[in-house]
């Protein structure tokens, strides 16, 4: 029924713009390298707001057209060279030429994330970090996450290498907004064991926000925004596409995509398929990782218009991910992995065992359907932008090696999203948007055990934001209201209660208020003032069980309030020709932050909690104040005359603390330790006439013992520093005046050095009794190749 609905509003706003449509603008022109007047053919102009743009032919001549009338903010980019970013108001047809110059970095360009209308990076107050596809392409990497880690500022916490979840300045879970296409992502992201259910090699671009973005999302933005973006149109007039395929050495992780698009007279649409194997991964210490294998296949595109009035799209797309559960029990006398540990098939994993693609109990299927009405009308001067979004996400857990079809625990989580945003005309270069947005959420319990009570979900908020523009300054600011209701059935097993039925409003205010200055082109100060919150999930509140995998057992409680922060930013950028340096500091106060921890027994030590023979740790939820601060700071040097080098350098720290001391220890849990990031690179735009965009790079990456865990109950343990050495190179292949292949080859941790990083979750498994050494560790010696295939007609 909802389908049919989102349809009906599909056709009804097509049919609506279509009666308001006008003759649309054509902008032609080309696109050329700055230091050698030669076209940049492959060259991408992009329209953000409005979904359209064009790509420059063999001669660096492009052509868009059913330009919307009206001040537009063009973003032109070319990998290995400087973006722009261009102001025009376009009233007729009109030819513009533009010049690129060979980059340091590729950060700037626009973004549309955190903000009301599409911006340049540069003039927005809060820290943006974009991440084209070229960059994803060239990052070896095992899922979107791990990629994106590589960002200063940004983490992961990890269950082996398919699962990964974000972190940004510290926080994570349900404090960071994951949004695909500007809908929110919704499926249960407040569990350990699974990923962000988005399909890697859709991804076209990424866009990070670091810091309180409530203004735009309400709840849960409280650590900053992650935005996939897939849905890019073709330029009109064309059909185009491409055939992916990686492999990676460690774990023989194979993967393979094929993408087909194309536009004409306005009409667009897309589609994709993409599949993704991969075996155990292996280490110096543990050989392979029992059951750290993993699998998925997916599917989506949309179909969309795109005319002088605005454009409305309809996306879709299907994510199917089975994951091994990694749980880390070996065999006392041996050291080696064993195989349905604490079962009667208990059984010493064989060679076949550890080399087979097929996954054994504990494991989980996650699958995630997702269809999305994406809208942006032109109503004079002003702009109406509607999103509506239906998600369902489907997980299931196995966990009985004697049956392994039954399903321990099941959710069936259903979200109705929507999002309403009106862009007032510019008045005296004030640029408004007032809107509302939320969502409504009922999770159902399909599984023989249950964790969380069955429940709904209803959240809603209204904002207004403005951004006043001058010569040198831009100032933004916002107000938003929200609030969410949760209701929690409750549950009896064997005349004992499992869950109180319970109903929960939590509402607040929220705003944001920042600066951005350029004294001169090449200097540009920032700073942001913001205030938001989270409210609490379903399972911190009333969860009452185990995941597999976990190694724990979790009680939620009732009595949690409202995580509330008040975060301030301030940052610099020095962009000159043969250096580019920036740095942003932060401080965050968060009042009734919510933290898990190990219980203590009545007899002084852990809480431990027996479940079908297996002992598991109690851990339950509690709040108190805590404070975060730090920097990210990157410095790279372009030296003269050896235009083709780079050395780039970054850094990120984050030191978190409660305000009060907490069983001996004030350090907040799961902060990612310091790490430095150093790379070497030779970019040669045009090494020779078949080869371009070339790069050979070489990268050290360290990170710094984390001395300062939360020893609180034992929950964590001290992790030692290391380093990875890195290597890659890669090039475009052209043949007559077209690019017809692109490579990519990777080397990570070149030395094969063993180590566990903070966040790994796997650190925390079973204690190998032959070698004393505590979990499980992470990733050995990798090599990857990535080759694509574009195609256009």
């Amino acid at each position: 029924m909802r389908f049919v609905i989102v349809i009906v509003l599909f056709m009804v706003c097509s049919f609506a713009g279509v009666a308001q449509s006008r003759t649309g603008i054509l902008l032609f022109g080309n696109v050329t390298d700055g230091s050698t007047n030669l076209p940049l053919a492959g060259a991408s102009l992009n329209f953000s707001d409005a979904r359209i743009g064009a790509v420059a032919d063999s001669l660096g001549n492009y052509k868009v057209q059913n330009v919307p009338a009206g001040h537009h903010l063009i973003e032109v980019s070319f990998t290995g060279y400087t973006a722009i970013v261009v102001h025009i108001d376009l009233k007729t047809s009109v030819e513009k030429n533009f010049i690129l110059l060979p980059a340091i970095i590729e950060n700037a360009g626009v973004t549309v994330t955190g903000v009301s209308t599409a911006t340049s990076t540069r003039k927005t107050p809060v820290p943006v970090t974009l991440v084209r596809k070229t960059q994803l392409l060239q990052t070896p990497s095992t899922n979107i996450i791990d990629a994106l880690s590589r960002q200063p500022g940004v983490s992961q916490v990890s269950t082996g290498p398919a699962i990964s979840k974000p972190v940004i300045r510290g926080l994570g879970y349900n404090r960071v907004v994951v949004l695909n296409d500007g809908a929110r992502q919704e499926g249960q992201q407040w569990g350990d064991e699974h990923g962000i259910e988005i399909d890697e090699a859709s991804v076209n671009r990424a866009e990070i926000v670091k810091g309180p973005a409530s203004i735009m999302y309400g709840s849960d933005a409280l650590a900053g925004v992650i935005h996939f973006i897939t849905n890019v149109p073709a330029p009109d007039g064309t059909v185009r596409g491409n055939v992916f395929t990686s492999y990676q050495t460690n774990n023989g992780q194979v993967g393979l995509n094929a993408n087909l698009q194309g536009s004409k007279k306005g009409f667009n649409w897309n589609a994709y398929a993409s599949s993704k194997s991969a075996r155990d991964y292996k280490n110096r210490y543990d050989g392979r990782v029992l059951n750290s294998r993993f699998n998925e296949k997916n599917f989506g595109g949309y179909i969309g218009i795109n005319k002088s009035w605005g454009f409305s799209h309809l996306i879709f797309s299907s994510f199917n991910q089975n994951i091994g559960l990694v749980e880390g029990e070996r065999d006392e006398a041996t050291g080696e992995f064993v195989v349905n540990a604490g079962s009667s098939l208990e059984r010493i994993a064989t060679v076949a065992d550890l080399q087979s693609r097929n996954l054994f109990t504990p494991k989980q299927n996650v699958q995630h359907y997702k269809l999305l009405l994406d809208n942006n009308f032109n109503i004079g001067k002003s702009r109406l932008k509607v999103n509506v979004g239906y998600q369902n996400n489907l997980r299931s857990e196995f966990g009985n090696p004697e049956d392994p079809s039954e399903k321990e625990l099941a959710f069936d989580l259903k979200t109705t999203s929507y999002s309403v945003q009106w862009r007032l005309p510019e008045v005296s270069h004030f640029e408004t948007t007032i809107g509302f947005n939320g969502m409504y959420q009922k999770n159902n319990n399909k599984g023989e055990e249950v964790i969380i009570p069955e429940y709904s979900l209803f959240d809603a908020g209204g904002f207004a934001f403005t951004q006043k523009s001058f010569e040198r300054v831009t100032l933004s600011g916002g107000i938003r209201f929200d609030s969410r209701a949760i209701t929690s059935k409750g549950l009896m097993i064997d005349s004992e209660e499992k869950f109180t039925p319970f109903k929960r409003v939590f509402s607040n205010v929220s705003g944001s208020a920042g600066i951005s200055y350029q004294p001169t082109e090449k200097l540009t100060f920032k700073a942001n003032m913001a205030k938001g919150f989270r409210s609490p999930t379903l399972s911190e509140l009333a969860s009452n069980g185990a995941h597999e995998g976990t190694n724990r057992y979790e009680y939620g409680s009732l009595n949690l309030t409202s995580e509330k922060s008040f975060q301030a930013d301030a940052g610099a950028e020095l962009d000159y020709e043969h250096v580019t340096f920036s740095i942003n500091a932060f401080s965050n106060k968060i009042r009734d932050f919510i933290f898990y921890a190990r219980l203590n027994s009545a007899f002084g030590g852990d809480s431990i909690i027996v479940v079908d023979n297996e002992h598991l740790e109690a851990f339950g939820y509690n709040q108190n104040n805590a404070n975060l601060s730090g920097f990210e700071a990157s410095l790279d040097i372009h030296p003269h005359p050896l235009d083709w080098l780079h050395i780039n350098n970054t850094i990120s720290l984050v030191r978190g603390r409660f305000t009060k001391t907490i069983d001996g220890s004030n350090n907040l849990p799961q902060i990612p330790a310091a790490r430095y990031i150093g790379e070497v690179r030779g970019t040669f735009p045009t090494l020779f006439k078949a080869f371009r965009a070339a790069y050979l790079l070489v990268e050290l990456d360290k990170t710094f013992a984390q001395q300062k865990p939360f020893l609180g109950f034992n929950t964590e343990t001290e992790t030692p520093g290391y380093a990875l050495l890195n290597a890659g190179l890669g090039t475009d292949v052209f043949y007559k005046g077209k690019a017809v292949l692109n490579i990519h080859v990777s080397a990570n941790n070149i030395t094969n050095k063993t180590y566990q990083n903070h966040l790994s979750r796997l650190k925390y498994a079973a204690v190998n009794a032959v070698t004393g050494r505590s979990g499980v560790f992470n990733m050995g010696r990798n090599f990857s190749v990535k080759l694509n295939v574009p195609f256009s007609f």
